[in-house]
C-alpha cells in the first residue's frame, strides 16, 4: 500500500518542484528592448552570445545568427529552438535558461529574413529550404542529433525538419504550431505583393491589438509589451522595406506549404502542447464569420494531429493562448523537461 501511495505521490511532488524551479528560472534577463533599432536589430542586446554562421544560399551570400547555450553539467544532449512568424531566438531565453539549468546545451537560430540574420530581396523561401540552413548550422557547431521544439510557425519547420532529417532528431516537440489546418482551402490567396502593402501600413497599435486577441485571448499583461516592441521596432527603419518583403515571403511559404498531411510519416517520440483558448489562423479575418468561427481551433486540431502521429504524447494548457513559454511557462517547462528526459529508444 505505502509503494501505492508512494508511486502516485512522486510524480506530482516532481512536477511540484520543477515548477518552483522554473518560476526562479524565468525572469527575463535580458536588456530592456528599444523603441527603435534596425533591420537586423542591431540595437537589441540579446540574452546570450550571438554568433553568425554565413554561408551561400541561392546565389546569396548571407549570414543566419544563433545562440549556443552551454550548461554547467552538461546531461550529453542538445535542444534546437525554432522561433515562430513574429518573433526570433530573443524569446526563447526562459526556455533555454530552463533546459540549460537541465543540462541541456540549447542552440536558437534566427532564420534567414528574421532577427539578427539576414533579410534577402531575392530569396525563394521554403521550409525545406530552412531546414537544409539550419541542419548547415547544426553541421558547423557539430551536432549529430538533438531535440527540436519549434512553436508556431517554429512548428511547421520543426515538422519539415524531422521529416527531412530523421536521424538527426531525438525527440519532437511542437509547442501551438500553426499549419495544423489547411488555411488555403478556405482562405483566398493573397499575393505577395498584397502582403508586402499589409506589412508597410502595420503599427505599433495594430501590433499590440493582433497579439492581444491571438497570442493572449484577450489579455494584457504588461510584460507583454516588450514583444510588440520586438515586433515595430524596426518600423521608422530605413531598412523596413527589407524586413517587410521578408515578412511577405514568409506569408507565402506559410500559407501554401502546408505540413499537415504528413503527420503519420513523424517517426520520433512527439510532444504536441497546445493552449485550450489558442484560435490561430493566418487570414481568418478574410473570410466569413461562419467560416471565421471554426478555423483555429487548436483544441480540436490537436486531437486530430496525435491521433496521426504514431508516437504523440498531446497535453493541452487550459486557459492558455498561443505562446505558453510567454504565458504560462511555469505550466508548460515540466511537461516539456518530462518530456525530453522520459526513456529514449535503445537508451
Amino acid at each position: 500500500m505505502l509503494h501505492a501511495i508512494l508511486d502516485a505521490v512522486f510524480p506530482i511532488m516532481k512536477r511540484s518542484l520543477v515548477v518552483l524551479i522554473f518560476s526562479i528560472l524565468c525572469g527575463h534577463a535580458g536588456d530592456e528592448i528599444p523603441e527603435d533599432f534596425g533591420g537586423r536589430l542591431e540595437q537589441v542586446r540579446y540574452p546570450f552570445p550571438v554568433q553568425l554562421f554565413r554561408f551561400e544560399s541561392q546565389g546569396e551570400a548571407l549570414e543566419m545568427a544563433y545562440m549556443d547555450v552551454a550548461p554547467e553539467k552538461p546531461n550529453g544532449h542538445s535542444v534546437l529552438l525554432l522561433h515562430g512568424k513574429n518573433f526570433n531566438g530573443y524569446y526563447w531565453e526562459s526556455t533555454a535558461r530552463a533546459l540549460s539549468a537541465a543540462g541541456y546545451r540549447v542552440v536558437i537560430p534566427d532564420q534567414i529574413g528574421f532577427g539578427k540574420s539576414s533579410k534577402p530581396r531575392h530569396y525563394q523561401f521554403s521550409f525545406p529550404q530552412l531546414a537544409t540552413n539550419t541542419r548547415a548550422v547544426l553541421d558547423h557547431l557539430g551536432i549529430e542529433r538533438t531535440n527540436v521544439v519549434g512553436h508556431s510557425m517554429g512548428g511547421m519547420l520543426a515538422v519539415r525538419f524531422a521529416l527531412m532529417f530523421a536521424d538527426r532528431v531525438e525527440k519532437l516537440a511542437l509547442i501551438d504550431p500553426i499549419g495544423l489546418e489547411d488555411w488555403k482551402r478556405v482562405v483566398p490567396y493573397r499575393t505577395i505583393d498584397e502582403w508586402y502593402e499589409n506589412e508597410l501600413r502595420i503599427t505599433p497599435e495594430q501590433q499590440r491589438k493582433y497579439q492581444m486577441e491571438s497570442y493572449y485571448h484577450g489579455e494584457w499583461k504588461p510584460d507583454y509589451e516588450r514583444w510588440v516592441k520586438l515586433a515595430t521596432g524596426w518600423l521608422k527603419s530605413p531598412e523596413y522595406p527589407a524586413v517587410a518583403w521578408n515578412s511577405a515571403l514568409t506569408y507565402d511559404m506559410i500559407f501554401t506549404q502546408p505540413v499537415c498531411y504528413e503527420f503519420a510519416d513523424l517517426v520520433m517520440p512527439t510532444l504536441l502542447v497546445v493552449g485550450s483558448r489558442d484560435r490561430t489562423a493566418i487570414g481568418k479575418q478574410w473570410v466569413s464569420a461562419e467560416t471565421r468561427d471554426s478555423l483555429g481551433d487548436y483544441p480540436r486540431l490537436a486531437k486530430k494531429a496525435a491521433s496521426e502521429i504514431p508516437e504523440c504524447q498531446l497535453e493541452i494548457l487550459e486557459e492558455i493562448g498561443h505562446v505558453p513559454q510567454i504565458e504560462a511557462p511555469n505550466l508548460l517547462f515540466p511537461i516539456l523537461l518530462e518530456f525530453l528526459q522520459g526513456a529514449r529508444a535503445g537508451s
